[in-house]
């Protein structure tokens, strides 16, 4: 234990706390976001919004290279594929409910096979397993201040309208004869997912995403409580998980991504049957 803190302290070694500080600005739009995604059940839309950013990524590194710009991150292609999914996403529980499932579906394939093609025509190698896996560890500076607004960006907008996103998630009828646009609100919270998704995908990467961004609220709802308290259970489980992760991570020299993911798996289970008895 005093080594790690030697290590996070340490000067020479600035990409672990870089980690820890993405992973604690992560905690509270993921918390936030993961209640509302959990109480309307709608992780799949999230798993298709995650999926799709792919082909962003890959666009955005294709042109990085072949147009010499060093300055086109590829989180800013995951940002733009990530917010046109939302929207086709709503507009498709709009205008074609009876077909969403497979619309839907396609979108998720389709935004990953634009990536992996774009991968595949780059001339400089991309290995899309650090954006399917993720890194927290490899967040540089650039990285790590996009997550910072990104992340005040959403935790300002759910607590500006909490009441209206948590009133949807209950009773959606009741709030729309109460005079609130649903759909209007759907897309605001798809558009608050797909930005924490982006926020995601340095941390943990594509595949492993939906697993924090939907545990931790699960394990807060364990508890009965109101919900402004299940928002706050929410982020300081996603903090612990996040901080916990990264440093058994860093610990045992075993990737951070799956050993977040698998300490808050276990946690959800270990919980889940406490509570079964």
């Amino acid at each position: 234990m005093s080594e790690l803190l030697r290590h996070i302290l340490s000067p020479e070694i600035p990409f672990l706390r870089n980690a820890l500080l993405a992973g604690l600005l992560a905690s509270v739009p993921l918390g936030m976001v993961g209640t509302h995604v959990i109480l309307r059940r709608i992780s799949y839309l999230a798993a298709a919004i995650a999926h799709c950013i792919l082909g962003g990524i890959g666009l955005f590194s294709l042109l990085q290279v072949r147009l010499n710009l060093p300055w086109l991150n590829p989180t800013y292609g995951a940002i733009i594929s990530a917010l046109a999914a939302a929207l086709l996403i709503s507009r498709i529980q709009q205008k074609h409910a009876a077909r969403e499932d497979s619309l839907i579906g396609a979108i998720w394939v389709s935004g990953m096979a634009v990536g992996l093609i774009c991968f595949q025509v780059t001339p400089s190698y991309v290995d899309p397993m650090s954006y399917l896996f993720g890194n927290i560890l490899l967040i540089n500076k650039q990285e790590l201040i996009i997550t910072a607004i990104l992340g005040i960006i959403v935790t300002g907008c759910l607590f500006r309208y909490n009441k209206e996103l948590t009133g949807i998630a209950f009773d959606p009828e009741f709030a729309e004869l109460r005079g609130l646009q649903v759909h209007r609100w759907n897309l605001l919270l798809l558009t608050l997912t797909a930005l924490t998704i982006v926020i995601m995908v340095s941390l943990v990467g594509i595949v492993l995403v939906i697993a924090l961004l939907t545990l931790p609220p699960a394990l807060a709802m364990h508890k009965k409580t109101s919900s402004r308290a299940l928002l706050v259970r929410s982020t300081i489980a996603c903090a612990i998980l996040m901080t916990g992760g990264t440093c058994v991570s860093y610990a045992i020299d075993l990737p951070a991504g799956p050993v977040i993911i698998g300490i808050t798996g276990l946690s959800y289970l270990c919980s889940t049957l406490r509570k079964g008895y």
